[in-house]
């Protein structure tokens, strides 16, 4: 029986999730060579391509996609293993968590895990930025992300996920609107002052494509980047904000139902898979999905 280096491996998942040999070599910290040679020695021993170089990086041969999943798999154990005699105490521990989060998943999330560490894990800290959908599978596998909460578009066998949060949408508006005590038609929803809370200068959001449905458009007065600017001018205007419930009951402000249907918000909680047995991980994500279960 052939031997095989085990750290050919390593240099193979790394190669498969960067589909690039300068990035792998960085990541590994060996030079790009030394990667070239592994990935030659790889070749012999599989007699296959494995990578083939285009304009895209170095994508995988058919071979390489039937071998990947076992390699990181059977990687994942290895580390599972070290990880696993490793003990984990919240209340002690010290350390960053790197988060993967849009505004919308910020607002929601972090008013309620914040309370939680102060209580259970006080020295933890928790930095948070959003990646491009395209770029995360590389960031979690190199470890400069430990999570991600993003909607259900990420298909990779190299990722675990889970549901975080499901939740519908409301018009919030203040107490003593007009409209306040009165149940909504599309015909008044419509001639109501909305606002819009979106990164992006232009485009369609999630109430607006429902809309579209009923061959309706909504009057957009203000389009802002926060959530929590949108709820301070609605608190104090007569214009409102249609946003999942669960973050408009952070604010003093009136909730009625939509008069349309809007698909809920579904936010997942990602991360990589090589992290699944490590102890801190693991806490804080059952944490997570602990403190959101009944949303």
């Amino acid at each position: 029986m052939k031997k095989v280096d085990l750290n050919l491996f390593l240099v193979f998942d790394t190669i498969y999730t960067e589909r690039n040999l300068t990035q792998a070599a960085k990541s590994l910290a060996i030079t790009q060579p030394a990667v070239s040679n592994a990935l030659s020695r790889l070749r012999r021993v599989f007699n296959d391509e494995l990578f083939v170089r285009t304009s895209k990086g170095m994508l995988p041969t058919p071979v390489a996609d039937g071998i990947a999943q076992n390699v990181s798999a059977a990687l994942g154990l290895l580390n599972a293993s070290v990880l696993e005699r490793e003990e984990f105490s919240p209340a002690l521990a010290d350390r960053t968590y790197h988060f993967s989060m849009t505004d919308l998943a910020e607002a929601v999330v972090l008013p309620r895990l914040f309370p939680f560490f102060e209580i259970n894990a006080p020295h933890l800290m928790l930095q948070s930025y959003y990646t491009k959908r395209h770029e995360l599978v590389r960031h979690l596998s190199r470890g400069e992300l430990d999570f991600a909460i993003d909607v259900p578009l990420i298909e990779d066998t190299q990722v675990s996920h889970q549901s975080l949060i499901s939740d519908h949408y409301v018009c919030a508006m203040r107490p003593g609107h007009p409209l306040a005590g009165q149940e909504l038609t599309l015909g008044a929803y419509l001639n109501l002052r909305h606002i819009h809370v979106s990164s992006r200068r232009k485009g369609l959001g999630q109430v607006d494509m429902a809309l579209l449905k009923h061959h309706a458009e909504r009057r957009i007065q203000l389009r802002v980047q926060h959530y929590r600017v949108a709820a301070e001018v609605v608190s104090c205007t007569d214009q409102v904000l249609t946003v999942p419930r669960f973050l408009a009951s952070q604010y003093n402000l009136t909730l009625r139902p939509l008069p349309f249907d809007v698909p809920p918000l579904d936010l997942h909680l990602y991360w990589h898979r090589q992290s699944d047995s490590d102890p801190s991980h693991r806490w804080l994500r059952e944490s997570l999905l602990a403190l959101f279960k009944s949303e």
